[in-house]
């Protein structure tokens, strides 16, 4: 081998020279992907609401915050840069005569070839974490910039409610803003001096010199006046503060913090003057003086003597010097709270039933609910679910349609799609986002009936639905189920591939169809397929044939995302409701499903307003998961004003967001409105149909009724006793101290000329008794109208019965345990259980009609294993310490009010299977019932009842062989009477009166749906 063949090992040099050419490309190319990926999110965000038509809301947001941290980027970077530099550039470096002064000097050495680096540095990476939090205030900064006037003056200081909740925040936040930038900017000046010798602190050799003294004194001067403005602004803000019993400034506030905040201000104003002489002067003596006497006045006058006027001046009169400042409080809570037009009055409720008591009370009767939302969700699915890979939601929606010129409670649900019903094996990309992309139709039911064997009473129903809602979109793109993004959409010719509904009789079982609505944002260029699928980081948009210059993406589905993300300033109530409607009232135009959702504006910062746990108001039994709360969405911890000013819809089919003005007179809304005009409709863009679907909302309802249980006393004296305070009852038939929710009912309250669609919940004595009476009952008329554009008079208006203390009417609570320990009902009970079925206890629903309190609750029969779902097969109903229990509604007020109620309830026309009477034919396909099964039915049920008793009392009294022997006649007579109940069964028990069509088929030609 010879040397020319011998491989040469790189020059250094050149190895320095290529790692240094390659460090510019990796420093771009990282650059590029940073930019590539900030793009995957910020760019398609803006086609997001480019394509929503509300592209105003997110520039101005992004607008707003980038101005804002450019602002405190400045201000704080630009003070601490500043200051640095006078420091620096003041320096009066003296001769180290000390160890301490040597050393210091070693620091400077070692510190100087950082000195740029660090005076540019820190004030950047102080402006950058400034400007982040000065940009989190872009909402308090646009509300304030576009404020409305309350058109309210607080009692105090007589200033519009406005200034409180626009103008106080914000120059709160601008004062404690810049008392940070003082602080920084000073605790850097001293460093900076005290490093470079114009200050030294060494014994005996203690110095400041003319350039520091002059330096610091300004600083502390400007700190001392914005501690004099916050002083001062702690006067305003004493309003809407929390006295402990009650919101709001107390006498104590009044009388003894408001002027101590005026004269610690004062002060504060004299410290700054003595920090100005120093400057000049050259003596620190002056302002140690002052700052020493500023901190004795905060002890003395800020601290000891509200305490001392508190201690010996309240407490001893507290209900009588507390008195004015409780009723602020009270009058200025129920008008936060949109409380002060309750029509209060006393109800002398009574007990006793009698014959014909509810006559003046049909409306009510014939309206009351007994479809459970809360309970038949898995109804819905076994009978209308269609296939695994569509569901419902597990509480359903309660609304009301006009079926026959007549206007009906209902049930209602969407039959959204569900991915997880697919096998593993159907679990592909194609498959989820190409093939499943949407739900299918409604489903209906009447509230107030059922059909014979217990099932709801459809009269929508099937895929594609038929019934009585007329000709509507029924793809459900946008729901509260569907999947993260879908792509759907493909060019004209092309095959559908997107299922759509299935079909025993199409090709391939199943009917497809392509999309060819508006919903998304396109993405069929190769631009937007790369930054999608840096979005949902999946790169399986960029290779699939399915992604064509014609497809759409549809994400953020969720009807609660979308209206949060074009309305950041709303509250959004945790419930979406569906509703079929017609959105321009033209009868020659197909109805579309939509969502409909109540958004709130709200402020924390109302004086004198009680403070209120969004939370906790709106918890209750159907949205707490054990134990936990549940919410949807951001919403404040707490707040003190709310109103339901916003109405959002959202279209099912293309995700179109319109958000009507449903308060135009709240004045938060006609501020945001300043800040994003033509964004919000006004009401008079209503249809008449979707005007007709509008309902008073839950969250505002359960905020309200939690406020109610104190704020219904609105004697002073009254309220600071808090002796006729309430409680909201516990849900009976959950677990847990969990609160009741509220209930949708069409009622006649007492003096309402006719029955009205309401929200209602009831009360119970507060305090920490265990006794569960009625005290009250609230409901607020949830009926819109149907009037294109204009919400009906008297809506939202809140009827509160009162019932006197000298009357007892049971509560929920003491209802339920009624009716758990009746021997009937708890003996017929025990046998559904054992018979291999669960008995499901639906929601207890309180009315009031028939000059009391009538209670009423259905109760479902499921399989205990297996197939299961929940079947309406009794009805228990309370009147005073009256009990029914029947197979119908109907017969259970009879049963209460002495044979005849008076009032036919909804299922009066249903018969249950029972034998016919003698000579009878029985319905057709059905065969007669044996009266012998029917007999021995009865006489088995009535030993069961006797043998339970006998166990009791044996067990009661320790006798264990008189407790075996009632236990074995107990079993007996169970296994007795399920073998009568089986006999009845096969002979024809098991036949509804009328069927509907079997599940997913739609009815004959001229047949209309079950009802």
């Amino acid at each position: 081998m010879t040397s020319a063949s011998v491989p040469r090992p790189p020059s250094p040099r050149r190895e320095g020279q290529r790692r240094g050419a390659l460090i510019p490309t990796i420093v771009v190319l990282a650059i590029l992907a940073a930019i590539i990926m900030a793009m995957a999110q910020v760019w398609t965000e803006v086609q997001w609401f480019q394509h929503l038509d509300f592209t105003q809301v997110l520039v101005t947001e992004w607008v707003t915050r980038v101005i804002l941290f450019l602002v405190g980027f400045a201000v704080m970077g630009g003070a601490v840069l500043l200051n640095l530099h006078l420091a620096y550039s003041r320096r009066e470096i003296y001769p180290p005569t000390t160890p301490e002064e040597r050393n210091l000097d070693r620091y400077r050495e070692s510190v100087e070839p950082l000195r740029r680096l660090v005076m540019i540095g820190a004030p950047v990476v102080l402006g950058l974490f400034a400007g982040a939090s000065v940009s989190s205030q872009w909402r308090p900064v646009l509300t304030w910039l576009n404020r409305e006037q309350f058109g309210q003056v607080d009692p105090q200081f007589g200033l519009d409610i406005g200034f409180f909740v626009f103008t106080l925040p914000v120059i709160r936040s601008l004062v404690s803003f810049l008392m940070t930038v003082v602080f920084i900017s000073a605790a850097a000046a001293v460093v900076t001096h005290y490093l470079y010798g114009g200050i030294s602190l060494a014994p005996r050799q203690q110095r400041v010199s003319a350039a520091a003294r002059v330096h610091l004194a300004v600083l502390a001067a400007t700190f001392s006046l914005l501690i004099a403005a916050s002083y001062w602004l702690d006067r305003y803000s004493l309003l809407v503060g929390d006295a402990g019993r009650f919101a709001g400034a107390s006498y104590t506030d009044i009388s003894a913090n408001l002027p101590a905040k005026a004269i610690l201000a004062g002060i504060a104003v004299v410290v700054a003057i003595l920090f100005v002489i120093t400057a000049f002067r050259g003596t620190w003596r002056l302002p140690v003086a002052g700052i020493a006497l500023m901190i004795l006045s905060a002890i003395v006058v800020g601290t000891a003597y509200p305490a001392v006027v508190q201690r010996f001046q309240v407490d001893p009169n507290a209900q009588e010097v507390e008195r004015p400042f409780i009723q602020r409080n009270i009058d200025a809570t129920l008008a936060a709270y949109k409380l002060d037009n309750v029509k209060a009055e006393t109800y002398s409720a009574t007990t006793e039933a009698e014959a014909g008591q509810l006559r003046a009370d049909s409306q009510s009767t014939a309206s009351i609910r007994l479809l459970d939302p809360n309970i038949v969700s898995p109804t819905f699915n076994q009978l209308q679910q269609n296939r695994q890979y569509y569901s419902f939601q597990d509480t359903l929606a309660v609304d009301r349609y006009e079926i026959e010129g007549e206007s009906r409670d209902t049930v209602i649900a969407v039959r959204e799609l569900n991915q997880n019903g697919l096998g593993q094996n159907q679990r592909t990309w194609v498959n989820d986002h190409t093939v499943y992309t949407h739900g299918f139709g409604a489903v209906a039911a009447y509230g107030n009936t059922l059909s014979a064997d217990g099932r709801p009473a459809f009269f929508e129903q099937g895929i594609p639905s038929v019934g009585q809602l007329g000709d509507y979109e029924p793809r459900v793109y946008f729901g509260q189920n569907s999947p993260d993004y879908s792509i759907v959409g493909a060019p004209e010719g092309t095959d559908p591939w997107e299922l759509d509904y299935p079909d025993d009789d199409a090709p391939n079982g199943q009917v497809n169809n392509t999309y060819t609505g508006d919903g998304g944002p396109s993405v069929g260029n190769i631009f937007n397929k790369v930054l999608y699928a840096l979005k949902f980081g999946d790169m399986q948009l960029l290779f699939s044939d399915r992604v064509t210059e014609e497809s759409q993406i549809l994400f953020d589905r969720d009807p609660h995302d979308r209206v949060a993300k074009v309305a950041p300033y709303l509250t959004l109530d945790q419930r979406a409701y569906p509703a079929v409607v017609d959105m321009d009232d033209n009868p020659d135009t197909p109805k579309e499903l939509v969502w409909i959702v109540d958004g709130y504006t709200t402020t924390n910062d109302y004086p004198y307003s009680a403070r209120e746990s969004l939370q906790e108001a709106v918890s209750d039994s159907l949205t707490t998961v054990n134990g936990v709360p549940t919410t949807v969405g951001a919403a404040p911890p707490e707040v003190n004003y709310i109103r339901n000013s916003v109405k959002a819809v959202v279209n099912a089919y293309d995700g179109e967001v319109t958000l009507y003005g449903w308060d135009e007179a709240d004045p938060i809304l006609k501020t945001w409105e300043n800040v994003f005009p033509d964004q919000i409709q006004p009401v008079s863009e209503i249809s008449g149909d979707l005007m007709s679907h509008m309902r008073y909302p839950e969250d505002l309802f359960k905020v309200q009724r939690e406020l109610l249980s104190e704020y219904h006393v609105t004697d002073a004296a009254s309220f600071y006793s808090g002796s006729n305070f309430w409680n909201i009852p516990a849900d009976p038939t959950g677990t847990g101290d969990v609160a009741q929710p509220p209930f949708y009912l069409t009622l006649q309250m007492p003096g309402q000329e006719d029955a009205r669609f309401s929200l209602t919940s009831s009360f119970i004595p507060g305090g920490q008794t265990e006794r569960n009476i009625l005290t009250g009952f609230l409901a607020v008329d949830s009926e819109t109208g149907n009037t294109p554009g204009e919400i009906r008079e008297g809506y939202g208006q809140m009827r509160l019965l009162e019932l006197p203390s000298d009357v007892t009417v049971p509560g929920p609570g003491q209802v339920q345990n009624n009716f758990n320990s009746n021997p009937t009902v708890s003996t017929e009970l025990n046998l559904l259980r054992q018979g291999g079925s669960d008995v499901r206890l639906g929601n207890l629903l309180t009315l009031p009609v028939g000059g009391g309190l009538l209670y009423v609750q259905p109760v479902y029969v499921q399989s205990a294993a297996g197939t299961s779902y929940p079947l309406l097969q009794r009805v228990l109903v309370a009147f005073g310490d009256e009990i029914g229990f029947a197979s119908t509604l109907d017969e259970a007020l009879d049963q209460v009010f002495g044979g005849d109620s008076g009032a036919a309830a909804g299922d009066a026309g249903v018969q249950p299977e029972t034998p016919p009477a003698e000579g009878e034919q029985p319905p057709s396909g059905t065969t007669e019932v044996p009266a012998a099964a029917q007999e021995r039915l009865t006489q088995a049920l009535s030993k069961a009842q006797q043998a339970l008793a006998d166990s009791n009392a044996a067990l009661s009294s320790g006798d264990w062989a008189k407790y075996g022997e009632a236990q074995g006649r107990l079993s007996s007579a169970i296994s007795d009477a399920l073998a009568a109940e089986q006999e009845i069964a096969a002979a024809g028990g098991d036949a509804p009166a009328t069927e509907a069509p079997a599940d997913g088929q739609a009815p004959a030609d001229g047949e209309t749906p079950a009802a």
